[in-house]
């Protein structure tokens, strides 16, 4: 029996401009989209990965209150949740092609710890590192 992580979620403020960022900027596919009343499952995966999905998930009940769905709408805004990581074979090659796909790097790429990393943003204001491994 094999058991594992399959799917790991963010909460990102608007689904289909969530989904224009992974798919056509980092160049995701989407995986699964599929709607239950106001909810929408959402899930993409990397190409090389196609065992492993992101969710791009909005913060809503049935999941959450509307309270603590604004909150989390904002903490997320702010860039104040953990970064996920993206490993890349040429971390400045990655940067220079998802930069003229229009993604907004927060860090470029920098030589350190015995490797090549840089950091950006999704729209929903979620970080990511990008590490060349």
């Amino acid at each position: 029996m094999s058991q594992g992580v399959g799917v790991v979620g963010l909460y990102v403020r608007d689904q289909d401009e969530a989904l224009q960022f992974y798919v056509e900027k980092l160049g995701f596919r989407v995986h699964t989209d599929a709607r239950n009343g106001d909810f929408r499952w959402l899930t993409v995966q990397h190409p090389d990965q196609p065992s492993f999905q992101l969710g791009l998930f909005t913060a809503q009940s049935p999941m959450v209150d509307a309270a603590t769905a604004q909150a989390l709408r904002e903490i997320v805004a702010k860039g104040a949740m953990p970064p996920l990581v993206l490993v890349v074979d040429d971390c400045r090659a990655a940067h220079d092609r998802m930069s003229s796909r229009g993604v907004e790097f927060t860090q470029e790429p920098i030589d350190r710890y015995g490797t090549v990393d840089a950091g950006f943003r999704d729209p929903s204001g979620n970080g990511w590192k990008m590490i060349e491994g």
